[in-house]
């Protein structure tokens, strides 16, 4: 779906100036004009473009038919250093959505952050590492001028009235272990020892979705349980309008079987404050298995990270060894293309990246 559109249409970040090695996409004033100039199909392609999964795709087709300016939602807890799958994928996305005529609102969820013991539960640093992160966005080219940026305290203390009764319903109409089973959405597991807070958080998230009066969920594939969660809640009010669900890829960790990017350890992320030399020894020790597409983060990250930055990968050869290749469209064949391009001689165990010269 991305390919088809973006063969056709320049990127989110195209018009955007080359910085050194980043992108900085200058702040527009004209993306609903731009959004205007797009058809159905290339507002529908552009936005399914971002999602790895769509509940349900008839759903968005009609509501941006319906629609100029949907609601999607997003939102993370300020919790520590910003990994590039939270900094660079979501300026990527976010600069999608707006570009199809969408207003994203991203919740800032302090409150959540202090339910899950983030910072020790120090709200004071909470809010201050939320600050940072938002001001990593601007840095990293994601066009504010259809973003919100909301404080979940904020939002919640001056419409306590709408918001707690809404919490309160949900849970009501849920059983424990209905509610155990999203525990996932803050990193823990249904064996995990929980506290009470901990246990009134998913009803807390599934509230946002209806609290901002979202039309879409823009959330990662590790908040897909708390997402169908909301849609059910809409069976049991009799709601004919459910929020779609548009989970975007989650970015595994550097290391040989990590499904995602772990804080707590820094060899298997890549932090958006990282020097190029701690990038570079990242990459070179990261696990890359010869003749292997599935599983393989180095292709991932070229796949979700590079394509969609540079719209352009190549591979550093000698001439003995076939001479660089370039592949600047990223399909199934191409995916096990460039893998091939990657083994110039035969591997027999797996082998880390640094064995390949790399280049964007």
């Amino acid at each position: 779906m991305a390919n088809a559109f973006e063969a056709e249409h320049p990127s989110a970040l195209d018009d955007a100036p080359d910085v050194g090695s980043i992108t900085l996409a200058a702040s527009s004033s004209n993306s609903q004009a731009e959004a205007s100039l797009l058809s159905l199909e290339e507002r529908f392609a552009l936005v399914r473009s971002v999602g790895e999964e769509c509940i349900q795709e008839d759903e968005l087709r009609i509501l941006l038919e319906k629609k100029p300016n949907p609601i999607c939602y997003d939102g993370f807890e300020p919790s520590g250093r910003m990994h590039i799958a939270q900094g660079v994928m979501k300026t990527i996305n976010v600069n999608k959505l707006t570009s199809a005529g969408c207003t994203v609102k991203i919740w800032i969820a302090d409150w959540f952050a202090q339910l899950n013991n983030k910072m020790g539960g120090d709200l004071k640093k909470i809010r201050k590492i939320g600050e940072y992160l938002i001001e990593i966005w601007k840095a990293a080219g994601m066009k504010t001028e259809r973003v919100e940026f909301l404080w979940s305290s904020n939002e919640i203390n001056s419409r306590a009235d709408e918001y707690w009764p809404l919490v309160m319903d949900i849970a009501r109409k849920n059983t424990l272990p209905r509610i155990v089973r999203c525990c996932q959405i803050m990193g823990r597991n249904e064996q995990d020892e929980l506290t009470a807070a901990q246990i009134f958080y998913p009803c807390m998230q599934c509230a946002d979705i209806f609290f901002l009066k979202a039309d879409i969920c823009q959330l990662g594939m590790d908040q897909r349980k708390v997402n169908v969660l909301a849609r059910e809640y809409c069976d049991d009010i009799k709601r004919k309008n459910k929020p779609i669900i548009l989970s975007h890829h989650m970015l595994p960790g550097l290391q040989q079987g990590q499904e995602k990017m772990s804080k707590s350890d820094p060899s298997s992320s890549i932090y958006m404050e990282d020097e190029e030399a701690e990038v570079n020894v990242k990459i070179k020790k990261a696990y890359c298995p010869p003749k292997i597409v599935e599983g393989n983060p180095c292709l991932e990250y070229i796949k979700y990270i590079i394509f969609p930055w540079f719209h352009k990968f190549e591979v550093i050869r000698q001439e003995e060894n076939g001479g660089n290749n370039r592949i600047q469209q990223l399909t199934g064949y191409k995916f096990s293309a460039l893998l091939n391009a990657l083994l110039w001689h035969s591997h027999e165990t797996p082998v880390t990246a640094g064995e390949y010269g790399w280049k964007t």
